[in-house]
């Protein structure tokens, strides 16, 4: 049996390539996702901003909608400015505990975006089947053990992975056909047997945002019920309205997420290419898409924006 030297062989460095076979566009390419970039570190700050300074914004749906923003701004900031300064200047090293980092902070980011949005269903839940007791259910301390919860349990699921590669030794190829660090990617570098980092890489987080799915789709099955016994037409279509904006970043978040799993499960046919382009688009165009989602349907968020950007909100 052979032993490795495991502190040993954990390397300095790593290569990140980009997007193979699309090298000589990455210049082209890096501009829009600089622009979307921007959008989604301009919107999610703006976002936080009017729920901060706001006092009538200061309620449990924009507490939870404000730690969205705060986790999509570490969601593509963890990723975006290293793809650029690849495709840009070609600065493709990226050290060992750097790349330890990336990949915990994007892999952190997403299983705490899907805990998120499961706290937004619960509170539109308890809003909207039981209003009468929606200020004593979400108490603040309430929203404070929520946050803290489920900000622990997603560290409690991603930090093993880190662990997970430390123990792993590096003697072959250190290039990573990738333009950020992500686990299973970093793992098949190795020259072990990674059977526990494929089994708890996948089983583990998907396991934990499925079981987050079937809560959301349990807690909008009671909602809608709820919604179609209501008297009024009108009382229905103020409630379905309430949760219009939820519902559609819950599409925007999932709907690709899974896409991509079935596809590196099943496609093994789709180019290496377009799953590196897809991966790098779901960390930036969700989370410049919440903030527009938000802004346009929540009437609250949309007239406070106005304000903010009105000429008389400047006087």
């Amino acid at each position: 049996m052979v032993t490795f030297n495991l502190s040993g062989y954990n390397p300095d460095i790593f290569i990140l390539v980009g997007i193979p076979g699309l090298e000589q566009f990455h210049i082209w390419i890096g501009i829009p996702f600089c622009v979307i970039y921007l959008i989604a570190v301009v919107g999610n700050s703006v976002l936080l901003y009017l729920i901060i300074m706001e006092r009538s914004l200061h309620e449990p749906m924009f507490f939870f909608l404000s730690l969205l923003a705060s986790t999509d701004l570490i969601l593509s900031t963890a990723g975006v400015p290293k793809t650029l300064s690849i495709f840009w200047f070609g600065a493709r090293e990226i050290t060992f505990s750097g790349c330890l980092t990336q990949m915990f902070f994007l892999h952190y980011s997403f299983v705490l975006d899907s805990a998120i949005l499961l706290a937004m269903a619960f509170d539109r839940y308890v809003a909207i089947c039981s209003p009468l007791r929606y200020s004593t259910i979400l108490t603040p301390q309430a929203i404070i053990k929520i946050i803290v919860g489920i900000c622990f349990r997603s560290f409690c699921i991603i930090l093993p992975d880190v662990f997970l590669l430390k123990r792993l030794p590096f003697c072959q190829t250190r290039t990573i056909p990738h333009t950020y660090c992500e686990h299973i990617g970093v793992a098949r570098l190795s020259c072990a047997d990674i059977s526990i980092n494929i089994w708890y890489g996948f089983a583990v987080p998907i396991m934990t945002v499925i079981s987050d799915v079937v809560l959301i789709a349990v807690s909008y099955t009671l909602i809608l019920h709820a919604v179609f016994r209501l008297p009024s037409h009108d009382a229905r279509q103020k409630a379905l309205g309430t949760c219009g904006s939820h519902v559609c970043v819950i599409l925007m978040f999932y709907t690709p997420a899974f896409f991509s799993i079935l596809a590196h499960r099943f496609g093994h046919n789709v180019p290496r290419t377009f799953h590196i382009m897809f991966a790098n688009l779901y960390i930036v165009i969700p989370p410049a898409l919440n903030p527009i989602v938000y802004g346009v349907k929540t009437k609250q968020i949309r007239d406070k924006i106005i304000i903010l950007f009105s000429p008389k909100g400047t006087q």
